[in-house]
């Protein structure tokens, strides 16, 4: 019997996947990777009965990467970087998951690729046929299959498993383009920048001074507003508040035509002329019908910014609960530009699903039996449908930020298939001492979608009365109210996923993680109300480049590549030709960068403190006895100003003295790093974790894996078995444990 071999994108989804494929009539194993499962069973291709295996991988089967040499930041020139060697290597050595592929499809006919449907799931794709199609049987015909789908439900996935297609090697090869540019770019300015300043300062706190194509103009757009906050000069100015009696004796407020000037002579000049006339003459009543228009349907970028500004949750955790409710088969496929329904679409199938809902199913059915709208026409940017509920769920099937996502999808759906708003808008024109003013109300006819999304419902009934023209009203009160104009507020993340859409800066799916880094960089704050504050790191570095060069920050340049990098992606640019024009223009501009290092540095001096005033005394240095400085920012290190010698040190632990014993190779004094209060621990010398003594040793080795034969601090002298949970190990004994001894394995 023949065999299809079907490969998806993550151990959940290949699950999901393979019931539905075989109708909950499988077999499954762990596969010798441990981190995937094979689901087998027997099942119809291409008119015939095979043998069937799914599987998955767990994202990137394989990564860009610098060969060998390249990789070692003390060894090598930034700038090497742009020319350097690259290759492909495994994403995750641990996994071996081209081996487990090879394993598995080894002898199969057909291969069949479940992966994610777009450019990603595509490249991929191309990741996984190098693995296999050397291990495969040869049949004469078309042996690799895509599957289309972009929802996890029984007839969305047999529909792409009956009607399958080819994979797209252009979208392939523009995710091959991406990568690369942002290897070398990234990795050539983070070096270069990070060496420089961590060299000179002690108080940076941030692990990495990285540079990103991306991540530097998303940083950009919040220092941007940052900088309009601090250079706001606010303005008095002054306004006519005005308030009149109406025929019932109450009282209404209006609106001052002019609405303010910002001069208080002439304020009170209008003042003056407003108290002259004691009645307020009507000029005109209107009254028109009003309408507020339901929303398109949705997409990435909008459920981002709702997710963040209605419910509070971050871009990067937003896009992590809509993919575990997609693999879930809640939702549709998560990532899409698409704000348009297909004309293939079921939205009367898909609505039907929800009626029995006990939060909104009453409405779908009224929706129902009168018959629901057509939607907004948006946009059709050929990926995926809008993101859609695909089955119904009540709030006891899913946890606390995941209902609140799909209660927030579900109900945007409902809406778009829903009537708009319509409500009835009433002004009144007056005349006081020939000045101009104006009252509006709104009354509600019809709630239309937004009874089912009551956030963006209209605010309580602002009745006015119909007022004949001519009518003549008592004015009981007009005064001067003076105020100041005021600075805009921080960018939140909802405005920032705005402008990165704009600007074309990263992708839907890209998009939350560019945000991510610039957080977890530290170059800027979440603060109250998911707004984006720069820190003095991103402040300075934003306004270095601007100094220097302003391309490397504003969004043009990236802007630009992207375009090109999407006519790679539908064939019309060549890969090699936009590769390589792109990296020259960055070498060249990396190079200039280089030269002008100083017009920055000019910033961080004033803003930060060298590593000489920075960090407490802890431990005497070997060469000149004096106590050198531990610098508690990250990176944790230590600094010795009489060598102006800086030193790594492990990261995410408690730095001490130990015990003021000397490492006997280099007189240095020895610390001891604990992960916590009772966590792993182990002593170090400072000069031999940066510069391993033996062969057998690499930098960032401390006691624990020193190859000393007599050191009474190596491992040759505390070791005490094999570890037997990893191939390498040797259980140490820990010096510090006593009474309670322990052993920690030092790989």
């Amino acid at each position: 019997m023949k065999s299809v071999f079907m490969v998806a994108e993550k151990p959940s989804l290949a699950q999901s996947l393979a019931k539905i494929l075989s109708n909950g009539s499988m077999n499954s194993r762990k596969g010798m990777n441990g981190a995937c499962s094979v689901h087998e069973f027997t099942g119809r291709f291409r008119g015939e009965t095979m043998r069937m295996k799914m599987t998955s991988v767990c994202g990137h089967v394989m990564g860009c990467d610098f060969v060998g040499k390249y990789n070692n930041w003390d060894k090598v020139d930034p700038v090497e970087l742009f020319t350097a060697p690259i290759q492909k290597k495994e994403a995750n050595e641990k996994l071996r998951m081209p081996a487990f592929l090879a394993k598995e499809a080894s002898g199969a006919e057909y291969l069949v690729l479940w992966l994610d449907c777009d450019k990603e799931g595509e490249n991929i794709c191309f990741e996984v046929i190098e693995c296999v199609e050397n291990v495969m049987t040869r049949v004469a015909g078309q042996q690799v299959f895509r599957a289309k789908f972009s929802a996890i439900t029984d007839q969305e996935i047999k529909g792409a498993f009956n009607n399958l297609g080819a994979p797209n090697k252009n979208e392939s090869l523009s995710v091959d383009a991406r990568q690369e540019l942002d290897l070398r770019i990234g990795c050539a300015f983070t070096r270069y920048q990070t060496k420089f300043f961590q060299g000179k300062y002690g108080d940076l706190d941030s692990t990495l001074i990285s540079y990103g194509p991306c991540q530097t103009p998303t940083l950009g757009f919040c220092v941007e507003r940052h900088d309009k906050i601090q250079s706001f000069k606010p303005e008095a100015y002054w306004v006519v508040s005005t308030q009149v009696q109406l025929p019932d004796g109450k009282s209404m407020k209006l609106d001052w035509e002019r609405v303010r000037v910002f001069d208080k002579e002439v304020a009170q000049m209008f003042v003056n002329l407003i108290r002259s006339g004691d009645k307020a003459c009507v000029l005109d009543t209107v009254q028109k019908k009003g309408e507020k228009t339901k929303p398109l349907a949705l997409n990435t970028v909008e459920m981002l910014r709702v997710a963040s500004s209605g419910l509070g949750l971050s871009p990067h955790h937003t896009m992590q609960i809509a993919e575990r409710l997609y693999i879930q088969g809640y939702i549709s496929y998560p990532r899409t530009e698409t704000n348009n329904y297909p004309d293939s679409f079921d939205l009367k199938g898909t609505l039907r699903q929800q009626q029995d809902h006990p939060n909104w199913g009453s409405f779908v059915r009224k929706l129902l039996q009168e018959g629901m709208k057509q939607p907004k026409k948006g946009q059709d940017a050929g990926d995926h449908p809008p993101i859609t509920p695909m089955r119904c769920a009540r709030e006891s099937d899913l946890e606390g930020d995941s209902w609140r996502l799909y209660d927030y999808i579900t109900r945007h759906f409902i809406a778009t298939l829903s009537p708009n708003c319509y409500y009835l808008q009433t002004t009144v024109f007056f005349e006081i001492g020939s000045e101009q003013f104006s009252c509006t109300g709104k009354v509600l006819q019809d709630p239309g979608f937004t009874e089912i999304m009551p956030w963006l419902a209209l605010g309580e009934d602002e009745e006015i009365p119909t007022l004949k023209k001519n009518t003549m009203l008592d004015v009981e009160e007009v005064k001067l109210i003076d105020r100041q104009t005021s600075p805009p507020d921080y960018l939140s993340e909802s405005e920032l996923i705005t402008l990165m859409e704009k600007h074309g800066i990263g992708t839907d799916a890209s998009i939350p993680v560019h945000i991510n880094n610039i957080c977890e960089r530290n170059y800027v704050s979440i603060i109250p109300g998911r707004k984006l504050q720069p820190t003095n790191l991103g402040i300075v570095l934003v306004h270095g480049y601007q100094k220097i060069d302003s391309d490397l920050v504003l969004p043009t340049m990236r802007s630009a590549v992207e375009q090109q990098l999407n006519m790679i992606a539908m064939g019309q640019a060549n890969f090699y030709e936009v590769k390589q024009h792109a990296i020259d223009i960055f070498h060249l501009k990396f190079r200039y960068f280089v030269q002008n290092i100083p017009a920055m540095d000019e910033l961080f001096e004033v803003t930060f403190s060298s590593l000489a005033d920075a960090g407490r005394p802890i431990s005497r240095c070997g060469k000149c006895r004096r106590f050198m400085k531990l610098v508690e920012a990250k990176p944790a290190r230590l600094h010795c100003s009489i060598c102006d010698s800086t030193y790594s040190l492990p990261q995410n632990g408690n730095i001490k003295l130990y015990k003021e014993l000397k490492c006997p190779l280099d007189e240095f004094e020895l610390l001891l790093w604990t992960t916590g209060a009772k966590g792993k621990s182990y002593p170090l010398c400072p000069y031999c974790y940066n510069n391993p003594p033996f062969k057998d040793m690499r930098k960032g080795m401390g006691c624990n894996e020193c190859s000393h034969p007599t050191c009474p601090h190596a491992f040759s002298q505390n070791g005490v078995s094999e570890c037997v949970e990893c191939e390498r190990g040797i259980l140490v004994l820990d010096p510090t444990s006593a009474p309670k001894w322990r052993m920690c394995c030092n790989k």
